[in-house]
């Protein structure tokens, strides 16, 4: 059989290489690619893999693509040839086709004097490169033999020493070198270098200093093959660029047009430390005092600079930010004006969404919004947004009851201002904008043929982000109360045949109040890391200082009211760990954690059901159906009525859930998956048998493994996977039930 597939692989190959080289024409060779020989034995393995990498990518042209030994494009063009400017066939040639690329179109010498530049600016000054074709009947490659040499290494690095103000501030940075003693002579670290040095300056006031102004002299000449280097500021740099500038006025237009042209400083409104020009009041004066970092009669620094830009842009209100700065020196002074120049946005705004989606227990339908936004409310930037929304839902290879679809309908208002709204003065200075929100929203949910809910909700709080990497969410109250509005007899007759729990906490009133808060911490927009990381966590709390005032205790037999509703009381906490590895250039490894758990006590024995945790699904145990694992070892077949039933959503108190998975990249945006997942939820107290968490609940985990495709076009990822499961926490107990069944999972976006 593996002869048999070598031998038909083989033969698809020779064929595909036949079919793409026999219409070439006449004395031409296609060309295969360029090929990098190093024939230098004192270099280490690494440095030759490193310096080949490099080189390969400068070699022009590039070869036709392939798709593993075809080359697919090729093909395509030379099969879709035509005359016609327009059809299928002229399509399919322009739009995925590719011209053969001959060896006649290789520039050798250009190649390798390229390549040879390339080593000299990596330290191998005597680099010496030549290039040839080597090819057989009718293809080619280009082979570019190299010899590199010795390298040069830095022996001193040497700062200015004179006593002026910008020599003795680029000395002050030397502790902060990119060039170190010992290290490779690497033209791209000067400039990077240079970069740096400019940024430091711009932090002590030298604004219209530019990398440019420096110069790194070699000096080639020490023995042992080393260099000295040379920091220096060039001879004709302007005055200018050799001041230290100072802030002098800030102006800001917040209505402003390109019609405008006039500065009209004579209409400008003093506040604080900054002026306001916008005769129409369209903004406050004091919305800007959180927003502008720079102050005058202090030095210019880019920092504040661009903080007070990225400031501006988060504000809301405005579209675009232009920033001036405006050089009002004296022969004694040198000192800036600072200008910004602020676009609005409409003030009011309606817009309409319709959205296609799936949900995390395999509920496929549409939402429609319709948004209404005033992005300056009372004229301080609040932003007002109601939405009116409303969706339906129906259950693709549901566990039964499946076809009891999902709707709802409800509204949203939320009004968010670009500050903290506090009695305390918090201070930010970074570049991110706080927010303070106020929510209210009400919506019915409606499962068909089953019951109807009214769900009330609202919060207060705030958000802000510490850093690029890092981000709080803290609200003082969040408010949940859910209750049901009509129940239908199907419903409450389950209840009573199946004597599930899980049916009867579907539809328990449910009213939450208390605080929560959340941190998150990620680098996973920086894909230049090798390893990336992502964490969040919450915790939220209900009814705990109500609860302890008035003594609740429903174990106990006193149960408390609030409002004439029972109250939740608990603890929840949740964690979410996820970690990305690089594997070549497109290839990565993920991995998941999650362990989140919920203490209900005093007024509640199990978390409200709007609280509680899931798993399985496309987003989780993608081995098996949404919500069909756990509490524990329960096997929830066992609570089917035989007479029209259904297994209602399995859910719990505590959650434990791992994924890994490798992440190959196989051609243009389609990507493959190798994935294992395993986890479970549990109870924290007794309320099913078989569903409290306990020290044996390693054994009680389910787990499976799959493959999938991921279809990423950047602004959507089509997901499809594959699950098997491995491993059961029950023993099923309906046959009805077939829990070994291979699952498919369609979903939109990674699953993490």
């Amino acid at each position: 059989m593996t002869k048999n597939l070598a031998y038909l692989l083989f033969t698809a190959t020779l064929l595909s290489a036949c079919s793409t080289t026999k219409d070439l024409p006449p004395g031409q060779k296609l060309y295969t690619g360029g090929e990098v020989n190093i024939t230098d034995k004192d270099l280490s393995k690494r440095e030759k893999s490193l310096l080949k990498a490099d080189m390969q990518a400068l070699l022009r042209p590039e070869p036709n693509g392939k798709i593993g030994p075809f080359r697919f494009k090729l093909w395509v063009y030379q099969k879709t040839r035509t005359t016609k400017t327009k059809g299928l066939k002229h399509w399919l040639n322009t739009k995925f086709g590719e011209p053969p690329v001959l060896v006649s179109a290789v520039d050798l010498t250009q190649n390798s004097t390229i390549l040879q530049n390339r080593l000299q600016n990596r330290s191998y000054f005597q680099a010496q490169v030549a290039g040839d074709t080597v090819g057989k009947k009718k293809i080619a490659k280009a082979v570019y033999t190299v010899t590199t040499g010795p390298s040069y290494k830095y022996r001193n690095i040497i700062f200015p020493t004179d006593k002026q103000v910008l020599d003795t501030a680029i000395a002050a940075t030397a502790s902060e070198s990119i060039l170190k003693k010992g290290d490779q002579y690497n033209l791209d670290a000067i400039k990077n270098e240079r970069i740096r040095i400019d940024a430091r300056l711009k932090e002590k006031g030298f604004y219209y200093f530019a990398p440019e102004n420096i110069i790194v002299r070699i000096d080639s000449t020490i023995a042992g093959h080393q260099v000295d280097a040379y920091v220096k500021v060039k001879d004709d740099v302007s005055e200018r660029a050799r001041r230290v500038y100072t802030i002098n006025q800030i102006y800001v237009y917040p209505r402003y047009s390109l019609r405008d042209t006039a500065l009209k400083l004579d209409s400008a409104e003093r506040y604080r430390w900054y002026n306001v020009i916008d005769p129409r009041r369209t903004v406050r004066p004091f919305v800007f005092k959180n927003t502008i970092l720079l102050h005058p009669g202090e030095v210019y620094n880019r920092t504040d600079h661009n903080y007070s830009l990225n400031r501006f842009v988060e504000l809301g209100p405005f579209k675009f930010v232009r920033n001036r700065f405006d050089d009002v020196s004296t022969t004694d002074s040198a000192k800036l004006n600072a200008f910004y120049f602020l676009t609005q946005y409409p003030r009011k705004s309606l817009s309409f969404d319709v959205l296609a989606r799936t949900t995390s227990a395999n509920y496929n339908g549409t939402q429609l919004n319709i948004n209404w936004r005033n992005r300056n409310a009372f004229k301080g930037a609040e932003a007002l947004t109601i939405t009116l929304f409303g969706s339906t839902d129906g259950q693709i290879s549901g566990q039964f009851g499946g076809g009891h679809a999902l709707s709802q309908v409800g509204i949203q208002t939320t009004l968010s201002w670009p500050r903290f709204i506090s009695p305390f003065n918090f201070k930010a200075d970074n570049a991110y904008i706080p927010r303070t929100n106020l929510s209210v929203g009400y919506s019915i949910v409606n499962r068909s043929g089953l019951y109807n809910l009214n769900s009330f909700n609202g919060s207060f709080g705030y958000q802000w982000k510490q850093s690029v990497h890092k981000s709080h969410e803290l609200n003082l109250i969040n408010v949940t109360y859910v209750k049901p509005a009509s129940v239908d007899t199907a419903y409450t007759n389950n209840i009573i045949v199946t004597r599930n729990p899980t049916l009867k906490h579907v539809i328990d009133p449910q009213f939450t109040i208390g605080p929560s808060y959340g941190y998150t911490y990620t680098n996973t927009t920086e894909t230049y890391r090798t390893n990336t990381f992502y964490y969040n966590g919450r915790v939220s709390l209900s009814g705990t200082l109500t609860g302890l005032l008035m003594g609740a205790d429903t174990l106990g037999g006193n149960p408390k009211k609030l409002f004439g509703s029972y109250f939740n009381q608990y603890v929840k906490l949740e964690n979410e760990i996820r970690f990305f590895h690089k594997v070549g250039l497109k290839s990565q490894i993920a991995a998941k954690l999650i362990a989140s758990a919920g203490l209900p006590y005093g007024n509640s024995s199990i978390l409200p059901y709007s609280q509680q945790f899931f798993i399985g699904g496309a987003n989780s145990l993608r081995g098996f159906r949404a919500r069909s694992i756990g509490p524990g070892v329960v096997d929830p077949s066992q609570y089917i009525n035989t007479e029209g039933g259904f297994i209602a959503d399995q859910s719990g108190d505590i959650k434990l859930e791992a994924s890994l998975e490798y992440r190959p990249h196989l051609f243009s945006i389609v990507y493959g998956a190798l994935f294992a997942d395993a986890g479970n939820i549990w109870n924290a107290k007794g309320h099913q048998p078989g569903g409290t968490f306990g020290p044996n609940f390693l054994s009680q985990l389910a787990a499976d493994v799959g493959f999938g495709l991921r279809f990423d076009a950047s602004v959507l990822v089509l997901r499809t996977d594959f699950g098997f499961p491995v491993l059961k926490p029950f023993k099923p107990i309906n046959s009805n039930v077939n829990y070994d069944k291979m699952v498919f999972n369609l979903a939109i976006g990674y699953p993490f």
